[in-house]
This record gives structure tokens, sequence and C-alpha cells, in this order.
């Protein structure tokens, strides 16, 4: 299987960021729109988040990121918008699946030394972190084979697609 290696510069969020804050209520309607909707990720907690972002890039928060309701659509949304990855102290359970399953990495660290706009490079498969910016590694125990290889795969209806079932290696 491929090495699955990210790269991107950092955008910073805080603790407790909900889905609410991620798929703002008011845009309700184009729920059946995602690429519309993603548009406005995240836009109630930085506002031109969405104009600054270039493909790739780190959404980098604190602890309990995803809380709140189980919108897949909240990933989603994310992902269309071009985030490689999103990377929390902690993720509320329910975010951390769903992400998993429309093909989102998400990543737990320590995020306290990361600033905004430092350049990472994140290797999924063997579990390091770098800021390349501030020159320092930190390791994350890697996601268990069967979440890599939905990941690679593009997410799980996509995995289910091209293997007819769950995959584990």
């Amino acid at each position: 299987m491929k090495e699955y290696i990210l790269n991107g510069r950092a955008f910073i969020f805080g603790d407790d960021i909900s889905t609410d804050h991620i798929a703002p209520g008011r845009h309700f309607h184009l729920r059946s729109n995602l690429p519309e909707l993603s548009k406005h990720v995240l836009e109630d907690v930085y506002p031109d988040f969405y104009e600054k972002i270039s493909p790739g890039d780190f959404i980098v928060a604190g602890n309990n990121f995803g809380l709140g309701s189980s919108r897949e659509h909240a990933p989603r949304i994310i992902k269309i918008a071009g985030v490689g990855a999103v990377i929390a102290k902690s993720f509320a359970r329910i975010f951390f699946r769903n992400a998993i399953n429309v093909g989102l990495p998400v990543i737990m660290i320590d995020t306290e030394k990361i600033e905004e706009g430092d350049e990472l490079t994140v290797d999924l498969d063997s579990g390091i972190f770098r800021n390349v910016t501030k020159d320092f590694e930190l390791e994350f125990p890697p996601l268990p084979q069967v979440m890599q290889t939905i990941l690679k795969d593009g997410g799980l209806v996509s995995h289910i697609n091209q293997h007819g079932d769950i995959k584990t290696g």
C-alpha cells in the first residue's frame, strides 16, 4: 500500500469546536449542496478560513473537536473545502468516526506548540508528525489498519465500492 504523507499549513482553532461551528445551522438549506456549504466551513470562528486555505492545509485544534450533533456533513465539508487533515488534542467520538468514514484523516497529538501558518508534515503510516517551521517531531499511534485502508481508499463508500466489503489489509 502506498505511503500516506500529508503536507500543509496550520490553521489554529481552540477547544470545543462543535459541528455547528463547522457547518453553521443558518446554512442548513445548503445540506443538499455540499460544495456550496463547504464555502461556509468554520466561518463563525474563523470568518475568512475558506478563502485562506490551500488544498492540503490542516485544521489544528485543542480538545473535543467536533462535539455536538452527529452531522456527517461536518467532516465532509471540511474535506470538500480541501483540508488535508484535522489535528487536535482530542475529538468527539462521532466526529472522529464520521471523519474516517468520509476519508478525512484525524490525528490526535498535543497541539500546544503549533502556531498559525506553521508548515506541517504528517506520515499517517508511521505515526510521525513534523512541524517543519519549528523543527520538531511528535509521535502518535497510527490508526488501526482498517481505518488507514478506508482513508487511503477515499472513505468508507469508496472502500466498499472498490472491495465489496470491509478489507483490513
